[in-house]
Formats: structure tokens, C-alpha cells, sequence
């Protein structure tokens, strides 16, 4: 595997001479819109048949001979890949780099609005052997707690069995004027609203062909943190062998007052759930000041804070297939695509920056007076957070949503083994 960051006065016929692929697999791979046009800072994904490097946490006994054999590779291959490391003072919690045929593993829940693209279900085709769980956001409730069906999900539901992807059923607290705080409190504060919401969840689940049910319930008014941990626990008693996954705002302690993250306990959402997905997406939120919408330090925290109180055997990260282009000083953005994004980069000639710090790249341009500022991601970010969730065992990833192109990442996700 090859991660190239185009230098100035570099172009595709020598970087395909330089790798020895074809200027067509470079374009197709990384979704370029044209043969002619590259900017310094881009980073270009150029797959190989090398081993994948696992990234690892020393753990009390672990010795280089131990790892060789249980990622059945050689001491000196450990030893290049990472300079310096001195095989007689490992030390326990220190990361490393194992070169293995040993592909990580873990399980991927892409999330589609039906009608958000036009081409899905073809697309879903291409994409299908790297889901394990496809959530089609369908369906919201009354204020009598009872579910309903508000968009086209039958053919994706058809079609993702078909392509034995697993379908999950999204339940959101949306109403016309998005997710509805006061919904989701008068529903989960009334015992009898939620028996209704449990009852016509697990019927129309069962009805409509889904494999289990995935809440996303949002703003939850901090009261009802325990109504809706009741909600949960009626809910998985309910649903058989539907699969129950549960999405949850990120945080790094627990802030029972705090009016966005505050309903949601962690520790006894992950006993009642069999898979909890921690939306570590939009720390740069729509609206706010131009920030990384998901930087590497923060899903990190989050990360440590939530294997505290939940079982990494059923925990997900969030990741995002978009990113912001922002106006300066202004609350005004634009939602793209990681694809839009970095071609909209190379239509204006922008150079692509990489924060370190965040690991995630972005650039800015002007458009007449205003400065536009995007953050996005790209391949490097991407495989930035895979190490994150190979390195702490986690099961695996979540993507917000499928309409939008990101061709990198489902190239490297080849080079992992979907549970």
C-alpha cells in the first residue's frame, strides 16, 4: 500500500511511472476528475499487494518473538517498520508497527437517507463487500410514541439482503424542522408511548425484512437519561433476534445535565445494546467556526472514556464521508463529499494542507471576497482512524451516509477482513 503526497511539479505520468500503475488506475482509484490536473498537498492512494501494518499496544509479557508469531511475520520486519525500537525495553502500553498477512477485522454500518442519491442502489453494488450492516434513516414516530415509515426503503432493504449486507432500520426523533428534543422527551417520559414506540418498532422491523433496529434518537432532555435507558431495555426484551444497535453522542466524561450528550449512559447503554456506535463525527459541527470534523485526538479521547464503561467487543466509531467548506467569520457552510471536497480543491488550484495534530487535511480559496475554508478527509485520515480501531481491538466503523463519494476509503478497506 502506497500513500503518495503530490509534490509541486508532479503529474500523473510520472507518478504512474513511479509506482508502476496506469494513470487511468491512479484517476479511477482516487476519483480524479481529470488526467491533467493534480494539486501539491493531494494525497493519492496507490493500492499494492505489500502486507497490511497492524498497529499494536505492548501488552505485560509480549516480547518481538511472541508477535512474530501470532502475526506471523519476522522479528526483523517488526524491526524496520519501526526505527529505533529497542527489542529488549518494550514497554506496556507503547504502540507499534507489525507488517502482517494477518488482515485486521471488524464489522462497517453505512447509513443511507432513501432519495439522497438518485444512483445508491447501483452504487451499493460496488461497495457491498465492505459493509457488514447497511441502516436505511426511513422512519421517525408520533407523539404517541408510534413509529412510521417516512421514506422509500423497501428496494434498499431488497437490495442489501440481496448483496447479504445485514439491514438495520434507523429511528430518529425527526420531525420537518429536524430531530425534535421535545419529541423525544413527552414519548420517553410516558411509559405507555413507549410501549407504543417498542411495539410498532419491532413490527415494522419484522414486516419490512430488517435484521434489527438502530436508535438514533437525539437531544434527549437530560430528565429522561433513565426513561430512555427503560426504553432500551423494553425494546431489546422485545425484538427476539433482531440485532438492537444503539448511537450515541461522543463525549469524554459523563455530563448527566448537559442538554446534548447528558441522556445518554454509557455504561448501561452498552450492557442493553449489542452494538453501541459513538458518533465521533462533527467535533467541527455545521455552523460553528472551521474546525476538523473529526480529529484525531478527540476520537481518541472519546475512545478511552467510552472502553471504560463499554465492551470493545460492541463498540463503533463514527466516521464521516463529508466535510465542511465553511465561510470565513460567517455561520455559513456547505456539506460536500470527501470526493467533492478534494476535487473542488484541485478545480481551484488549492494547495492541500495536513494538520497533524487533527490528521486531517484541508484547504482554503476564495470565492470574490470570501475565503472559504474546507476540512474533509482523505485517505491519510482514514487510515489514521483504522489504526485507531485496529490498535484498541474495537468492532469497527460506522459511515454517515452512503450518498456521499469517498472512493478511497472503500479502496483501503480492502485491505481488511468485514465481519
Amino acid at each position: 500500500m502506497a500513500v503518495h503526497i503530490v509534490k509541486s511539479g508532479e503529474n500523473l505520468w510520472t507518478l504512474s511511472k513511479m509506482y508502476g500503475v496506469t494513470i487511468q488506475h491512479i484517476v479511477e482509484t482516487n476519483g480524479l476528475p481529470s488526467v491533467n490536473l493534480i494539486v501539491p498537498g493531494l494525497a493519492l492512494y496507490i493500492p499494492d499487494q505489500q502486507p497490511i501494518i497492524r498497529y499494536y499496544k505492548i501488552k505485560a509479557g509480549d516480547t518481538l518473538w511472541k508477535l512474530s508469531i501470532q502475526f506471523q511475520t519476522s522479528i526483523a520486519n517488526i524491526l524496520t517498520a519501526n526505527p529505533g525500537l529497542d527489542p529488549n525495553r518494550l514497554s506496556i502500553g507503547q504502540n507499534i508497527n507489525i507488517p502482517s498477512p494477518i488482515k485486521p477485522r471488524f464489522a462497517t454500518l453505512g447509513f443511507i437517507v432513501p432519495g439522497s442519491s438518485p444512483t445508491f442502489l447501483t452504487d451499493l453494488m460496488e461497495i457491498a463487500p465492505q459493509l457488514t450492516y447497511l441502516t436505511v434513516a426511513a422512519f421517525s414516530f408520533t407523539e404517541e410514541g408510534y413509529a412510521y415509515v417516512a421514506g422509500d426503503d423497501l428496494p434498499i432493504v431488497r437490495k442489501s439482503t440481496e448483496l447479504n449486507i445485514l439491514p438495520l432500520l434507523l429511528i430518529q426523533n425527526t420531525t420537518s424542522s429536524g430531530f425534535s428534543k421535545e419529541l423525544a422527551g413527552r414519548v420517553l417520559s410516558t411509559p405507555a408511548y413507549r410501549r407504543n414506540l417498542v411495539a410498532s418498532l419491532v413490527n415494522l422491523a419484522l414486516k419490512r425484512g430488517y435484521r434489527g433496529i438502530s436508535v438514533d434518537i437525539e437531544f434527549i432532555p437530560p430528565p429522561q437519561r433513565e426513561d430512555f435507558t427503560s426504553f432500551l431495555k423494553e425494546l431489546k426484551a422485545a425484538m427476539g433476534s433482531l440485532i438492537l444497535h444503539v448511537n450515541v453522542h461522543a463525549k469524554t466524561e459523563d455530563l448527566p445535565s448537559n442538554p446534548i450528550v447528558g441522556a445518554h449512559d454509557y455504561k448501561k447503554i452498552g450492557e442493553i445494546a449489542d452494538i453501541v456506535a459513538v458518533m465521533t463525527i462533527d467535533y467541527g459541527y455545521p455552523g460553528g467556526p472551521p474546525d476538523p470534523v473529526s480529529p484525531l485526538w478527540w476520537i481518541a479521547l472519546v475512545v478511552r472514556y467510552s472502553l471504560t464503561l463499554i465492551p470493545r467487543d460492541k463498540l463503533q466509531i463514527g466516521l464521516s464521508l463529508y466535510g465542511h467548506d465553511k465561510i470565513s467569520l460567517t455561520s455559513r457552510y456547505h456539506a460536500v463529499s470527501v470526493l467533492a471536497a478534494q476535487n473542488l480543491a484541485i478545480s481551484t488550484g488549492s494547495v492541500i494542507e495536513y494538520d497533524n495534530a487533527a490528521q486531517s487535511p484541508w484547504f482554503r480559496f476564495w470565492r470574490g471576497t470570501e475565503e472559504h475554508i474546507v476540512w474533509f478527509e482523505d485517505i491519510r485520515s482514514y487510515i489514521e482512524k483504522y489504526k485507531l480501531i485496529d490498535l484498541y481491538g474495537l468492532y469497527g466503523a460506522t459511515y454517515w451516509q452512503l450518498s456521499y463519494k469517498a472512493p478511497q476509503n472503500w479502496a483501503y478497506l480492502h485491505k481488511v477482513e468485514i465481519i
